[in-house]
């Protein structure tokens, strides 16, 4: 690298050597700032009218602008706020585009099922399938047992129609929850079409995690069910009682589901829970309680899996409901504390002595098999369990005829 002394003109020993620098060459002027001569003024333009002046005016003067607005940043939020308006309805109308296909998928499976020659017959379709041979001395009743779409999750609804038609349930109670196709009726009605299998039942979105399917205000919620029973020719709405913390609720619950019962000829009903428990600690959750059995509704859910979680006597809870039991959710229960919802006759619930008491009365309301199959290790279990099940609740439906 050279010196910095080379680069100085006044060095005694090279000043007699070094030619002459070059003149500096002048700067050009970037065009940007270039300087322009002046404009020559314009000659006078032909006088205008009156009006096509003031028109010209009106539509050169600028607008108002607010005082501290700046155009240029407003003008690009604007455009900010536009495109991600267009991204979320874009990704709405995907979403939705591939509910339609999901649902136009199971509908074509299941016709082509029908069709085709490998079907598989059913597994006790009908009462005429049980395991015990007709006879004169046996008692069948005419009770329908549905599966609910809650049994397959964490699959959709869509698994649910599938399974309940191969299994041979005689019909479905939809669980209105995050599942978009839960909530849609339009998809509801196709599957139903689709499966050959009817909606018996219509579950409110009552849980934690439903807080804000079909609106946030629970009145709104349990319209919404009410017509798509309505729709769907469900003859249920089944509905829990309200949180503690959702005070004007609650206190309306017991004349407010009075009230819509009388307006429509679907059932409204109030499921059993069971209080909250954590080690040696207990907190009443529900509003205006967990034992329903305390108010006037014309209508129950009984639940064997809440009366195994709230540690009383389910054949009890039956006889106090007497003739207002409508709708029975069938699950076992070993009294844990822990909402377990397992195989009937897994637990030690009386879920046999149940329903061999709901065929020698006159119930005319239908039997859900609400359980918990998370625990599958893979479909083909899940499709085990839930034919036991199946087959369990048929068995114990039959019972001797009286003498």
């Amino acid at each position: 690298m050279a010196h910095p002394a080379d680069e100085d003109s006044t060095g005694p020993d090279r000043a007699a050597d070094r030619r002459q620098p070059r003149p500096p060459r002048p700067r050009r002027t970037p065009k940007a700032t270039a300087a322009k001569p002046p404009p020559e003024p314009p000659a006078d333009p032909a006088p205008q009218p009156a009006a096509e002046r003031s028109a010209t005016e009106r539509s050169a003067a600028p607008g108002p602008v607010p005082a501290g607005a700046d155009a240029g940043p407003a003008a690009g939020r604007v455009a900010r706020a536009a495109s991600r308006t267009a991204k979320t309805a874009k990704s709405v109308k995907a979403a939705k585009s591939a509910q339609v296909k999901k649902v136009a998928q199971a509908v074509q499976t299941a016709r082509t099922a029908r069709r085709g020659p490998a079907r598989r017959d059913p597994l006790l379709r009908t009462t005429d399938r049980l395991v015990l041979p007709p006879h004169p001395a046996l008692h069948v009743p005419d009770t329908k047992i549905a599966l609910s779409t809650a049994s397959v999750y964490p699959a959709n609804t869509v698994t649910a129609f599938e399974l309940a038609s191969r299994l041979g349930y005689d019909g479905v109670e939809v669980m209105v929850w995050n599942d978009p196709i839960s909530q849609d009726i339009e998809a509801l009605r196709r599957l139903s079409d689709a499966h050959r299998i009817p909606i018996l039942a219509v579950h409110a979105p009552c849980l934690l995690i439903t807080q804000r399917v079909w609106s946030t205000d629970p009145w709104t919620k349990l319209v919404r069910a009410r017509a798509a029973a309505e729709k769907l020719g469900a003859d249920t709405v089944v509905v829990h009682p309200p949180f503690r913390w959702q005070r004007q609720y609650a206190r309306d619950f017991v004349q407010g589901i009075a009230r819509m019962a009388g307006e429509t000829h679907v059932r409204f009903a109030v499921e059993n829970m069971y209080p909250w428990r954590y080690r040696d600690r207990e907190m009443l959750a529900y509003a205006p309680g967990w034992d329903v059995t305390d108010e006037e509704y014309r209508h129950f859910t009984i639940d064997l899996s809440h009366a195994a979680t709230s540690r009383i006597d389910a054949l009890a809870m039956v006889d106090r409901m007497d003739g207002r039991l409508a709708h029975v959710h069938l699950a076992d229960g070993s009294g844990s504390g822990k909402d377990e919802h397992l195989i009937p006759g897994r637990g030690k619930q009386p879920c046999a002595e149940l329903l061999e008491r709901l065929a020698r009365s006159s119930f005319d309301g239908h039997v859900v098999l609400e359980v918990n199959t998370r625990r599958s290790g893979s479909p083909a279990e899940r499709e085990a369990d839930l034919a036991e099940a199946l087959a369990f609740t048929r068995l114990h439906l039959a019972t001797p005829h009286r003498r």
